[in-house]
């Protein structure tokens, strides 16, 4: 088990009286080596959840665990954590640090005390992993587009040999076709070195395309939790707390209403495309 959070709450001041619940009682289990959407509307607390997973906020009363150990125990290792569990913000100039790409990579490895060959190893590697070749390794980090500032952002956090990747709105403000190459390198990378990916998006075509199980939070509280084709079976619901399905999923569903036969499991188009199609033949 990678990650057990048991009975976490946190709650943060506004003004001197009065305090709000950020999370409320949230009880998860993240194996090792799950692709898992995490979604819900702004404020709705995943963010803070997020930001629990690696310490750098503490829960008000409650317990996380990473890999058995209390990450709240005074004999645990925040440092430790921090390296195993790696958080890209949406904003990835929050995470450039330095006037060349390579040398921005190499910050991570060598702040856990990596030699300068060591850390340049693995930030090239890194690199490499995210699709950024050596061209890049001397251009500065500032001028590259969002989606290439992204990359170096995930490689930074590649290069410290995480367990645990968390993408905080990986894709924000990015054209169809980046957002796409983020997430298909994600992807890759996720099936080929086997880390845990937690994916923290807006966006339910994404979540349905890459993701093997979504939470769904609201006000703090975990309100779905399970396979993406499941979750999106409450549209309704999810439509009450500010949210959606996938287009496709309202797309099945007014087929089916239509009185096509339809399977109304397609979340992607893709699969939407194949059901149609199956459903085209077996009318003939």
């Amino acid at each position: 088990m990678s990650i057990e959070i048991k009975n976490v709450n946190y709650l943060y001041s506004q003004g001197t009286s009065y305090e709000m619940h950020a999370l409320k009682n949230v009880n998860l289990e993240i194996p090792d080596g799950q692709f898992v959407g995490l979604i819900g509307h702004t404020g709705s607390g995943k963010s803070t959840l997020t930001q629990h997973l690696n310490g750098l906020v503490k829960a008000t009363s409650g317990h996380i665990y990473y890999n058995g150990e209390d990450i709240y125990d005074e004999k645990f290792s925040m440092k430790k954590l921090r390296s195993k569990v790696g958080l890209v913000f949406q904003y990835p100039e929050h995470q450039l640090f330095e006037t060349e790409v390579l040398a921005d990579v190499c910050f991570g490895p060598k702040n856990l005390g990596f030699t300068k060959e060591e850390a340049e190893e693995k930030a090239k590697a890194a690199l490499r992993m995210v699709g950024m070749g050596e061209e890049y390794d001397k251009s500065s980090p500032f001028e590259l587009s969002g989606g290439q500032k992204r990359r170096v952002a995930i490689a930074g956090v590649l290069a410290m040999d995480p367990e645990v990747l968390i993408l905080d709105e990986p894709t924000a403000g990015l054209d169809p076709r980046g957002r796409d190459e983020v997430l298909d390198q994600v992807s890759a990378l996720q099936r080929s070195r086997g880390i845990t990916v937690i994916l923290v998006s807006h966006s339910m075509e994404d979540v349905a395309k890459y993701v093997d199980r979504l939470i769904v939070m609201n006000q703090g509280e975990v309100r779905f939790d399970g396979r993406p084709v499941d979750v999106f079976h409450h549209y309704k619901e999810l439509e009450e707390i500010g949210l959606a399905a996938p287009q496709t999923t309202y797309l099945m569903q007014e087929l089916k209403k239509q009185g096509a036969d339809v399977n109304t499991d397609a979340t992607t188009v893709e699969e939407a495309a194949d059901a149609i199609e199956a459903w085209l033949k077996a009318s003939k």
